[in-house]
């Protein structure tokens, strides 16, 4: 749902990165490009952003009862 702030395999932290990646990749830009510009060298890194599903607005819909 939210992103990881550290990366699971290799402990970088990697989630102040998210929203620029996301901006950036919303506006058109290749994704490799924005990865390699953001220092995302690791591929357990890489996977993370490229994996990651944004679900947190779909579930802040819903409420507990």
């Amino acid at each position: 749902m939210i992103i990881p702030i550290r990366c699971f395999s290799c402990g970088k932290p990697v989630a102040h990165l998210w929203e620029e990646y996301k901006d950036r990749v919303s506006k058109g830009e290749d994704r490799k490009k924005v990865l390699d510009e953001l220092g995302l060298d690791r591929y357990c890194c890489r996977s993370l952003f490229l994996g990651h599903v944004d679900l947190i607005d779909i579930t802040a819909q819903f409420k507990k009862y």
